[in-house]
């Protein structure tokens, strides 16, 4: 299937490493222009430089915070300028999470809880604040919000609401932005195999007195395809919800990590 993506120019935050790599290489081998974003320079320029090579395809590396709302307009404006539009935002920034002990609630902070809550809430709606007129201009474009399964199950209160908060935040722009022809969509990852993976399961085996392999046997029994679905394969699907083909799906949630669970919705 032809996505008919050739051509387009996107925009990835939190591109420099992880899903948004991934994702940032998919749309770039697809033939799009591709603009990352990420606080690491040196993270950014080696990635910008590995995907222009891969795939012949415009990266550019763009240093940026989406927690703030100036850097995000001059984030947008460069990437704009560079790629003579934007197409497709692809919002995934976001403090890193799994890695690390859960707070229970007499540990959650004012500070933890704002800081996350403003760069990935705030940020995504800054984001598409900043790309939505270039979009509407256009009469056509895509938002895919990158949020996380933490929004359907218990166990981490922070991620849980601001992943809630997205899902609300999506549905809300679907319906605003859908008559300019512009869709935007969530994507709900569970656990995701990153550069990160190898280290996690390493600690955890330490930890636990037993192998590497068995620590990723036990990861994988969390989904009904027993394996630890991969970065690439989340990309797969915002492929598909960045391109036209994707009409029909707006203001919706794309569950992304290998059947995890048992609940139904519909």
């Amino acid at each position: 299937m032809d996505l008919e993506l050739s051509g387009k120019r996107v925009l990835v935050t939190g591109g420099s490493r992880g899903i948004g790599k991934a994702i940032a290489r998919v749309l770039a081998a697809e033939g799009c222009d591709v603009a990352i974003c990420a606080r690491n320079a040196e993270a950014l320029e080696t990635t910008a430089r590995e995907l222009a090579g891969e795939s012949g395809r415009k990266v550019i590396p763009i240093v940026a915070d989406t927690g703030s709302t100036e850097s995000v307009r001059q984030m947008v404006s460069i990437a704009a300028g560079r790629l003579g539009g934007v197409d497709i935002l692809v919002n995934n920034a976001a403090r890193p999470g799994g890695q690390g002990p859960v707070p229970g609630l007499a540990d959650i902070t004012d500070g933890a809880f704002n800081e996350d809550m403003n760069v990935k809430v705030m940020g995504y709606l800054r984001c598409a604040q900043a790309v939505a007129p270039h979009m509407a201009r256009a009469g056509w474009g895509r938002i895919i919000n990158i949020s996380g399964l933490a929004a359907r199950n218990a166990g981490t209160t922070i991620g849980s609401m601001r992943n809630v908060a997205i899902v609300a935040m999506t549905k809300n722009l679907a319906v605003e932005l859908g008559p300019h022809g512009i869709n935007v969509n969530v994507v709900h990852p569970g656990l995701t195999r990153t550069e990160a993976t190898p280290g996690v399961i390493q600690r955890r085996a330490q930890a636990e007195g037993v192998s590497a392999d068995e620590i990723e046997r036990r990861m994988a029994q969390g989904n009904s395809v027993r394996r630890i679905v991969d970065a690439s394969d989340i990309a797969n699907v915002v492929a598909f919800l960045a391109s036209p083909k994707s009409l029909a799906i707006n203001g919706d949630v794309i569950a992304a990590g290998g059947g995890v669970g048992n609940s139904i919705y519909y």
